[in-house]
């Protein structure tokens, strides 16, 4: 049966959660399932805001038909050809074969590459400032490019002032049935999981996302439909000023985020000993984490949140120890920048991994490595312990 929800005059959510997924695009964990949203607006003409992933599909073209109630469809504005967001084309295309595509010149490229068939002759293609007319409602077009993929488009509905965001503004995690944001605790419930996802998802680029935010801020926004998680409609600044922060390589958080690859515990003694010094100097809000066993999505929304990052590590096969080298890559790879770091290595007879750490942390913008770089040789000595409430009273003093 349909699960459609009508969320303003003439637009109709029509999305559903994924509660079986375990690992979003193969790689992220969702212990808590994905939602897929999109949108339906009925006006003289009707105009479809995206598709959802396959897993879903089924649900999805229930709820479409429920709404159309025997109309046809006239447009759908592919914003972000993501599979996640547009699996049903063809099937659409063959149930509504007057459909007419709407999207960037790159999307159409990427459809013919997906699905292989040329839409051309069904698609309008549009650009910044474009806009497509339904009747009282018109949207206008905003390029969005690299936020994530190159052909994204945003749209904003002027009649509602309802911003159609795209991949932009989401979160990991199923709907519950509060399919608005204002129903639940979302800066308890749901601020972590934007977070982790704005990060992994889109957070090498936030040159890009900075751009889009200065155009948003020229919109008289009253509702913000993202593709993933809640829809929008109140408290916009929780959202964007997060956003800012984040595109910005601005720190949430003024503590220590301590991330350690410990072989037999000597590492992780290290790190809970710096914990624990860091703490005795009023230093709040510290988290410790275990690189074997947190993932690595986890780990670098926990460096974009804090201001001051520690890095412990074995050295393992001449080389930073596993999980901690994953973690800086992936670190780098998403354009961390702009914060303070301290450095501890461990290694029985040749400790190698600072040097190695500092050398993935120089190819970072304004990564701060403070002095002393603690060099344990197997289990934590007299001379470490000095190390440690050194490194802690300096970390302390840059917080403050």
């Amino acid at each position: 049966m349909q699960n459609a929800r009508k969320i303003s005059e003439d637009i109709w959510w029509l999305g559903a959660s994924d509660r079986r997924i375990e690992l979003f695009e193969n790689v992220y964990p969702v212990p808590n399932g994905i939602s897929y949203n999109n949108y339906l607006i009925m006006d003289e003409k009707t105009c479809l805001m995206d598709g959802v992933d396959d897993s879903v599909t089924g649900q999805f073209l229930e709820n479409l038909e429920h709404v159309l109630n025997g109309r046809k469809l006239d447009y759908m504005v592919v914003q972000h050809m993501e599979p996640d967001h547009c699996s049903a084309i063809p099937q659409l295309v063959a149930k509504y074969p007057e459909l007419k595509i709407v999207t960037s010149a790159q999307a159409l490229k990427m459809i013919n590459q997906f699905y292989r068939f040329d839409p051309t002759d069904r698609t309008i293609i549009v650009k910044e400032g474009s806009s497509l007319k339904l009747g009282k409602h018109e949207l206008s077009f905003v390029c969005a490019p690299m936020v994530h993929w190159p052909e994204v488009l945003m749209s904003f509905d002027t009649a509602t002032g309802t911003l159609f965001s795209a991949d932009a503004f989401g979160a990991f995690g199923a709907i519950d049935g509060n399919l608005f944001a204002d129903e639940v605790d979302w800066e308890r419930d749901w601020a972590d999981e934007s977070r982790r996802y704005y990060v992994n998802i889109v957070g090498k680029y936030g040159v890009q996302v900075n751009a889009v935010l200065k155009k948003a801020a020229g919109l008289d926004i009253k509702m913000i439909c993202p593709l993933h998680a809640h829809v929008w409609r109140k408290d916009f600044d929780k959202l964007l000023s997060r956003y800012s922060k984040w595109a910005s390589y601005e720190p949430e958080v003024r503590s220590v985020a301590v991330f350690y690859g410990s072989i037999y515990g000597n590492t992780a003694n290290a790190a809970d000993i710096l914990a624990s010094k860091l703490a005795e100097k009023g230093v709040r809000n510290i988290k410790v984490f275990d690189s074997s066993k947190t993932d690595i999505s986890e780990m670098v929304s926990r460096a974009f949140q804090y201001s001051t990052l520690v890095f412990a590590s074995a050295t393992y096969n001449a080389e930073v120890f596993d999980r901690m080298h994953y973690l800086l890559i992936d670190l780098k790879n998403h354009n961390l920048a702009n914060r303070t770091v301290g450095l501890i290595e461990n290694g029985t007879w040749a400790p190698m991994a600072a040097g190695l750490m500092q050398r993935q942390l120089e190819t970072m913008k304004n990564m701060n490595v403070i002095e002393p770089i603690v060099r344990i040789k197997s289990g934590v000595s007299d001379e470490n312990l000095a190390q440690l409430e050194e490194l802690a009273e300096k970390l302390a003093e840059s917080l403050k």
